[in-house]
């Protein structure tokens, strides 16, 4: 077993995500006496929307530690950097190399941390620079998915892939298929599937204990799932089986990662969410059948999947769609494992599961997932590890340190100074140039003021300027000047926005003091953004019998707002009358940078609303 060596992990998963080899390799290696720096996952495919609640605990992992490096345990270090979400964007790269090493290199001389073994599972062009610009003893690559197929966006992976491939001293892969993949560019490749903690499942199989409390109201037999609900999950199949079958409880454990209302409306199907990892022994203990109901596609036929492992350890039998991994495991254990296809195939697979089962076969099971535990697999890796280490220590290949240590500075340096230019270029385009206003230009809509049944006033709430009251003061004054000036009869305030007091309310207030009559004044306090004011102020125009307005509000909110007119109100005639020269956008006096943020809102803003479905 590897001891006293420092050891770098670049994860494709995140400490806190479902337990998985990830976890369980550097907690041992850690154990063993080696220090761990656990690197989190910085991504194989562009963020989006789902991505919002991960982004979240990063950035609330970031601020836990120290520059985002944290303690979890004795010789093991979680570093969540921050970094730009474009994994194939060059200039990406850049900054986050840079991103990196500025927190990395500071830490590795505080921690005299140094000439590591790096154990990359995440085979991405960011991945490929860290292992380049780090004096290294060893480089594993543990390959267990096919990313390529995992996603539209990490198709892009191949060449850097390929590329750590033929670097790495020593390659991992958890199937046979990757297996013949990654062949084609080292020769060093072994089998390694994902195993199980033997230890910990063996323990509460032996013991008694009462089943989980999720379970008690669910009636047996039980066919379980352990894992994330993910789209890999072949939803139609399971829901197929579980309507022939309604005698039968399908109890699903694990994060839902997909959406699930195709299995809601059934009555004996049940999702508990996501359980710690030390509880699932507990949950397939109650189990009277596990399943592996995957999708067969060109991703899943490169997954060796874990619970099979863990299914076994607990002596269950298992049933599965026909994954090459399983049928290639039952080839090594004699089918071991039920494999079916279809609904008619799959509920027969389970109606024999639960007819053959008997204590012989459960032994069998159990013998299978000792012999594929965690203990003895990290034990093989040491042994090609500590092997390959004496290999290079003989060929001396790192005899040429000082070069490499030389070529990093050199093109940190360079680095450093093509940052400096882009940020210098950035600051000048932003911040000293008429761009924004170029950019900003579209969304000013203006076609000045004419006669109208009414005169329609979006608040500001805090809006652009950051405080209560100052837009709103605005746009209230505007439109009092307008009714002044005969241009409508009636003023409709709408904000739902209340800070002490309703922002619809305090802008009524204001056209009180200018002179402005009550009864000509219309109140909607709903609205808390642009869809929802055009919504309900339409409301209000169709109840009076009004079909032409002034529309008042924020220059730059106007182009979203005649996006949702055209959408939802298209019969109202609108006059758009923004407030002239507001205070916020005044070019000389106004913070530029707050005039950013708010003219970049307003783009986002309405990139939000064509995805809704608003505009």
């Amino acid at each position: 077993m590897l001891e006293h060596q420092d050891i770098i992990c670049i994860s494709s998963i995140d400490w806190d995500f479902i337990w998985q080899g990830h976890q369980e390799i550097m907690s041992a290696l850690a154990k063993a006496g080696n220090r761990v720096l656990f690197i989190e996952n910085t991504g194989v495919r562009h963020p989006g929307i789902r991505d919002i609640p991960r982004i979240q605990r990063r950035v609330k992992n970031w601020l836990k530690g120290v520059k985002g490096i944290r303690q979890e345990g004795k010789n093991l270090y979680i570093y969540s950097p921050l970094v730009l979400p474009f994994p194939y964007s060059r200039f990406a790269r850049w900054v986050n190399c840079h991103l990196v090493f500025s927190v990395l290199d500071k830490w590795f001389k505080v921690m005299n941390f140094g000439d590591p073994i790096v154990w990359t599972f995440l085979p991405t062009p960011l991945s490929s620079d860290i292992i380049d610009n780090l004096v290294k003893k060893l480089t594993v690559y543990y390959c267990i998915d096919n990313f390529r197929a995992s996603s539209a966006s990490a198709r892009r992976i191949e060449r850097s892939e390929a590329d750590l491939l033929k670097k790495a001293d020593l390659v991992f892969v958890t199937s046979n298929e990757l297996h013949r993949y990654c062949s084609r560019y080292n020769k060093n490749v072994h089998f390694f599937p994902f195993a199980v903690s033997y230890e910990k499942f063996e323990n509460i199989r032996l013991n008694e204990s009462a089943a989980p409390a999720e379970l008690g109201n669910i009636n047996k037999p039980i066919v379980g799932y352990v894992g994330g609900m993910h789209k890999w999950v072949d939803q139609p199949l399971i829901r197929a089986v579980a309507r022939r079958r309604g005698d039968l409880s399908f109890v699903f454990v694990g994060p839902i990662q997909d959406d699930i209302s195709s299995l809601s409306d059934l009555d004996n199907v049940h999702f508990l969410g996501k359980k710690e990892h030390d509880r699932l022994p507990c949950f397939i203990k109650s189990f009277d059948v596990c399943i592996i109901p995957y999708s067969l596609t060109d991703y899943t036929k490169n997954v060796y999947p874990t619970k099979l492992n863990e299914y076994f350890a607990m002596g269950k039998p298992v049933v599965s769609t026909g994954l090459p991994e399983i049928i290639s495991f039952n080839e090594r254990h004699n089918n071991m494992v039920y494999t079916a296809e279809g609904a008619e195939g799959f509920t027969g697979a389970i109606e024999r599961a639960l007819r053959e089962d008997n204590s012989s076969l459960a032994q069998r099971r159990i013998d299978i997932a000792r012999e594929n535990s965690w203990s003895n697999s990290i034990v093989r890796m040491n042994g090609l590890i500590e092997d390959s280490l004496l290999e290079k220590q003989r060929l001396n290949i790192d005899s040429q340190w000082m070069a490499k240590l030389s070529r990093f500075y050199k093109k940190a340096r360079r680095r450093t100074v093509i940052f400096g230019i882009v940020c210098l270029l950035i600051y000048v385009i932003l911040f000293k140039s008429p761009f924004i206003w170029f950019v900003a230009g579209p969304l000013k809509i203006s076609d000045g003021p004419r006669k109208a049944d009414a005169i329609v006033v979006f608040g500001g709430g805090v809006g652009e300027t950051g405080s209560p009251g100052k837009s709103t003061i605005e746009r209230a004054r505007y439109a009092a000047g307008l009714y002044k000036q005969q241009y409508a009869d009636k003023i409709v305030f709408s904000a739902g926005y209340t800070y002490n007091y309703n922002d619809a309310e305090n802008m009524m207030l204001f056209a009180l003091s200018e002179g402005v009559p009550r009864d000509d004044i219309t109140l909607d306090k709903n609205g808390n953004n642009t869809y929802e004011n055009v919504k309900f102020t339409a409301e209000i125009l169709d109840r009076q019998g009004w079909d032409s307005i002034l529309l008042v509000s924020s220059p730059y909110n106007m182009a979203r707002a005649s996006l949702v007119y055209r959408k939802i109100a298209a019969g109202i005639k609108v006059s758009y009358t923004p407030v002239p020269n507001p205070q916020f956008y005044n070019r000389r006096s106004g913070s530029r940078l707050e005039q950013i943020k708010a003219i970049l809102h307003e783009y986002l803003g309405i990139l939000y609303y064509w995805w809704k479905g608003y505009i």
